[in-house]
């Protein structure tokens, strides 16, 4: 595991030196960005929206106490849209499809030693195809974040009054209620930490891929796997360290 971490340091480490020109780099973030960003944004929206509809839905149906009114809903589908369903939820579903790309692609590269003719060529491979990827991630995960929340909020107020558990007025009633503009502000710190270990790990374990077509396998899922953990582990500490 130390030995696993100390590599890892090693690697970010590997990125900064003998960077790219700035041209080349924005180029290939831009590329990043638009297989990372655009690419993700049906599921996403697919995701949050019925997240938010299901939300509303579950809430209505235990909120069953008449002394409790139904502006209350509102008011909890946006607390938890904004502090965890929309920034953790976003993330894990990026980690699966963006975080099992970004390592079956590098461990594609590396097997048909693509990366080692970068190498031979005189480019720093780290940091020619590692951080436009981590780059790209902390620009857009933030965005698809901000899509996610005004879904989920969007789809609750659909599920809301369409299923006539609440009226119109009292959703938007209760989404206005005492809200705090910082709840924002730690949701996209979140999202910009989530982007930055789902790319990171995920092209880490892409890059040092070694074997054939069933190791580029393994080193995708185990992307996967160890982006989801650390998202909960770093949702954990950044919950005790900012609220």
């Amino acid at each position: 595991m130390v030995k696993t971490f100390g590599s890892f340091l090693l690697f970010m480490q590997s990125m900064l030196f003998r960077k790219e020109r700035f041209a080349v780099l924005w180029k290939r973030t831009i590329d990043e960005c638009i297989l990372i960003g655009i690419d993700s944004v049906f599921i996403v929206s697919i995701v949050s929206a019925f997240i938010g509809a299901v939300t509303c839905v579950q809430i209505a149906y235990n909120l069953i106490n008449p002394l409790i009114p139904k502006s209350t809903i509102g008011y909890m589908v946006r607390e938890m849209t904004i502090l965890e369903l929309a920034p953790t939820i976003t993330s894990i579903v990026l980690a699966g499809k963006v975080g099992s790309s970004i390592a079956g692609g590098l461990g594609t590269m590396r097997i048909t030693e693509q990366v080692s003719a970068l190498e031979v060529m005189g480019i720093n491979s780290a940091s020619y195809l590692v951080l436009p990827r981590i780059i790209a991630s902390m620009v857009m995960f933030p965005l698809l974040v901000i899509l996610a929340m005004a879904l989920s909020i969007i789809g609750g107020y659909l599920a809301g009054t369409l299923s006539g558990a609440m009226s119109a007025q009292e959703y938007v009633e209760g989404i206005r209620t005492d809200f705090i503009p910082y709840n924002i502000t730690f949701a996209l710190i979140k999202s910009v930490v989530f982007a930055f270990l789902v790319s990171a790990i995920s092209s880490f374990k892409g890059y040092y891929t070694q074997g054939g077509a069933l190791e580029v396998g393994a080193a995708s899922t185990g992307a996967v796997t160890n982006s989801i953990i650390a998202i909960l582990l770093a949702d954990y500490a950044l919950a005790a360290i900012l609220l």
